[in-house]
């Protein structure tokens, strides 16, 4: 069996200021990834929510995280799984955030809920 490497599009060979969208990944990955770096604070998507688990890898800094209403900061070193159907979004916290998100879906399928 053959593994498959995706390079990045921007052709760094680094993991710095990595901030790309994977969906159908080959050999049947069953997964689609986010890969989430900035400086910035208090960015973030909308309130929204899957039709599946979303998980977050926290690599660097952190951010408030609202999961079905309830506020929760979670910090570099941290995984934060995200139920199907549970409305969330979140704001980076001073210094940014690096993360991988991890969707349990080949394609992203997002509801906008705000």
């Amino acid at each position: 069996m053959k593994a498959f490497v995706i390079e990045r599009q921007d052709g760094r060979d680094d993991g710095e200021d990595w901030a790309e969208n994977y969906e159908e990944l080959p050999g049947a990955a069953g997964v689609s990834l986010i890969f989430e770096s900035t400086t910035q604070e208090g960015v973030g998507p909308r309130l929204h929510q899957h039709p599946y688990a979303e998980t977050f890898v926290i690599r660097r800094g952190g951010a408030v995280f609202t999961v079905d209403g309830e506020q929760q900061t979670v910090r570099a070193g941290r995984v934060l799984v995200v139920p199907a159907e549970t409305p969330h979004k979140f704001r980076t916290l001073p210094g940014g955030y690096e993360a991988v998100h991890i969707h349990a879906n080949e394609r992203f399928v997002t509801t906008w809920l705000e």
